[in-house]
């Protein structure tokens, strides 16, 4: 067991960091875009206006399969060449709303590490997205009882990170961010004055894509989660 004198604050994403979430997402949209089936407009143009429309609403709605299914309800009413029928919209959504139907996949070595860094240090879940869904995801992880404290916000930007410690009590010093997005997990916490630990995610959201910026805190780029066991 770590002295209390070097326990630091570890705070730690959830989804694509702990478990599997955004190919979920990417499945839905592949079929979505088969039921579409544009004349001339390839997938890739309408990820591309569907990311218009997700950006757009984010403001308004936040995240979530939920928010998603909107999202892919409005996509299909722009582009849709035939007569739209509330059948049909009721089926696009339906592509969304089974996300939260599909197996949770915590992701190798989560488990096991998030132990052992439990008995070493005070572990925080930062998590965005809609409450009732995140708790759903939480619970059904398994993974919750190894947080002390556990956070669910409306977006990660840089004055949610400064909310969280003035909240908690945490030095900026002692404090990491864990996560697989520079947009919400990185970039933010190192402008709030925090520490960070980028765990890359191959199927990343690309709208959390973003060129990681230095900062004053120190970074710490590591290959898979089961490595923070040779850092923490």
């Amino acid at each position: 067991m770590t002295d209390t004198a070097t326990r630091l604050n570890l705070i730690i994403d959830a989804d694509d960091t702990l478990w599997e979430n955004n190919i979920y997402f990417e499945r839905a949209f592949d079929q979505f875009a088969a039921f579409l089936d544009h004349s001339h407009l390839s997938p890739r143009e309408i990820r591309e206006l569907l990311d218009e429309i997700e950006i757009a609403n984010i403001r308004i709605h936040g995240y979530g399969s939920l928010n998603f299914a909107r999202n892919l309800r409005q996509c299909y009413q722009r582009l849709c060449e035939r007569e739209v029928r509330e059948d049909d919209l009721k089926t696009v959504m339906g592509f969304a709303e089974r996300i939260l139907e599909c197996p949770m996949e915590v992701i190798q070595g989560v488990p096991e590490t998030l132990e052992y860094l439990a008995q070493r240090h005070d572990l925080t879940l930062f998590t965005k997205g809609h409450p009732d869904e995140q708790r759903l995801k939480i619970d059904r992880s398994g993974l919750g009882p190894l947080f002390a404290h556990t956070a669910i916000v409306k977006e990660k930007d840089a004055p949610a990170y400064r909310r969280l410690a003035a909240e908690r009590g945490m030095d900026s010093r002692s404090a990491w961010m864990i996560g697989n997005s520079p947009k919400s997990d990185i970039n933010p916490a190192l402008e709030a004055g925090w520490n960070a630990v980028f765990v890359p995610h191959a199927r990343t959201w690309m709208l959390e894509h973003e060129e990681i910026v230095p900062r004053d805190g120190r970074l710490i780029v590591v290959e898979r989660f089961a490595d923070l066991m040779k850092h923490f």
